[in-house]
């Protein structure tokens, strides 16, 4: 693409007029093609960042970065259903999610990402399973969720391409924050999934992406209309991220956690949130009515071994050979990596557990290894937190109420900080759902 339609581009959203849509379709296509520029990219990336864009307009992009690359076609894809999640400390729902959903009848095709900040993505945590691969081409995870009705596999070049250098370049660029950016971002690749069906989860709190409700509330509704634009029923929850998720905290840790849930036990605030997930998933696409009847059927399959059965498909599918994938599911612990040291972290006083800094405990984590800081770090599985004790409990002191998993010692510095990162009330403590709102 020429410089001179780039700024013709540049000069439409820098004067708030609508831009040339076939011009956008074309600076698109030149993305994924790298057939143009880095430095024209840069340029058009801070036009959007600082003035931002319609909804029109971010759909439009939306669509023309799904385009860019392979898009999954299903016959009929009423039932064909995925999730976002902006992130958050133990967030480890896609783990449970997609096998959950499967086995309640819908089909599964996630996309997940590595993570880059306080701790690892999704398909980090499913690498730290012996021989799971999450390289999947398009129809590879086609052919798997016709067969067994999920999978879960990494973002790659094939889906979206134009993302890949929208991406880097918004790296560099101190633009991540744009809100049409996230938007396109995320949607296209969840669209190219070619889904029906769509829960999208915004976090929102001290250890977010998104901090306020305000904020969290205009992404929500930013990603719901772009992929409602595109056709997709979708749904935003903005949930409380204020407290760690679950029991779990790093990538191993994580699967623990998940695999106890869908064992049928487990952290009830793991179980909540993935209940709350998939029935809005069930409803979304028809196949159940009522909100009670859906929440019934997602426990169901939790508690009767279906969802840890599809788990364990879903594994064998994907590399694991069948001993392994049968221990996994029955002691996680006699597979996964283990860390040299445990260490426990005592309550300084008697009382209930009213909260936890859970940044505190995610940026000491990824500073032993458990998140990275740049996409070339390397992950240690191992590496991670068992959170003893939940929001509202009673504890004495002296009493332990969190366990590190650590390779390397504590510095006298961490031990201090998370000595200090819990919050011990006197009183008896309100506990809040996670839920916020819904948009729409």
């Amino acid at each position: 693409m020429k410089e001179h339609d780039v700024q013709l581009l540049i000069s439409d959203i820098e004067a708030n007029i609508p831009m040339n849509l076939d011009k956008l379709e074309q600076f698109i296509d030149s993305v994924a093609s790298r057939n143009i520029e880095n430095s024209l990219v840069e340029k058009w990336l801070k036009a959007v960042h600082k003035n931002g864009i319609s909804v029109d307009e971010t759909t439009h992009l939306t669509k023309g970065m799904m385009q860019s690359g392979a898009v999954i076609e299903w016959d009929d894809n009423t039932l064909v259903v995925d999730k976002h999640s902006t992130g958050g400390v133990g967030d480890k729902m896609s783990l449970m999610l997609a096998p959950a959903l499967a086995a309640c009848g819908l089909r599964v095709p996630m996309l997940a990402g590595r993570g880059l900040g306080h701790t690892g993505g999704t398909i980090d945590k499913l690498e730290s399973i012996p021989g799971f691969n999450c390289s999947l081409t398009p129809q590879e995870m086609q052919q798997q969720v016709e067969q067994i009705g999920c999978c879960i596999a990494a973002q790659n070049d094939a889906i979206a391409p134009a993302d890949g250098l929208l991406y880097a370049i918004r790296d560099i660029t101190n633009t991540i924050d744009s809100i049409p950016l996230i938007t396109a971002s995320i949607i296209s690749k969840k669209a190219a999934e070619g889904l029906g069906s769509l829960v999208l989860d915004v976090k929102c709190g001290s250890a977010a992406f998104m901090q306020t409700i305000e904020d969290a509330t205009a992404l929500a509704e930013s990603m719901v209309g772009a992929a409602q634009g595109l056709g997709i029923n979708t749904i935003a929850q903005i949930t409380e991220m204020e407290y760690p998720i679950g029991s779990y905290v790093g990538n191993t840790l994580e699967i623990i956690g998940s695999i106890e849930v869908l064992q049928g036990k487990g952290s009830s605030d793991t179980r909540d949130i993935v209940i709350l997930q998939g029935a809005s998933l069930l409803i979304q696409s028809g196949l159940v009515n009522s909100l009670e009847l859906a929440e019934a059927r997602m426990l169901e399959v939790m508690k009767n071994g279906t969802a840890l059965t599809k788990f364990k498909e879903m594994c064998v599918a994907q590399g694991v050979t069948e001993d392994v994938a049968a221990k996994l599911v029955q002691e996680p612990l006699e597979v996964l990596q283990d860390s040299k040291f445990k260490t426990n972290i005592n309550a300084y006083a008697s009382g209930f557990i009213s909260n936890i800094d859970s940044m505190v405990l995610a940026e000491i984590a990824r500073g032993h290894g458990a998140g990275r800081l740049r996409f070339e770090d390397k992950i240690i599985p191992e590496i991670g937190f068992e959170i003893a004790v939940s929001r509202g409990q009673a504890i004495k002191e002296g009493e332990p109420w969190l366990i590190i998993h650590h390779n390397n010692q504590l510095s006298s510095t961490e031990s201090e900080l998370l000595s200090n990162c819990v919050t011990i009330s006197s009183q008896p403590v309100e506990l809040k759902p996670r839920l916020i709102t819904t948009i729409p």
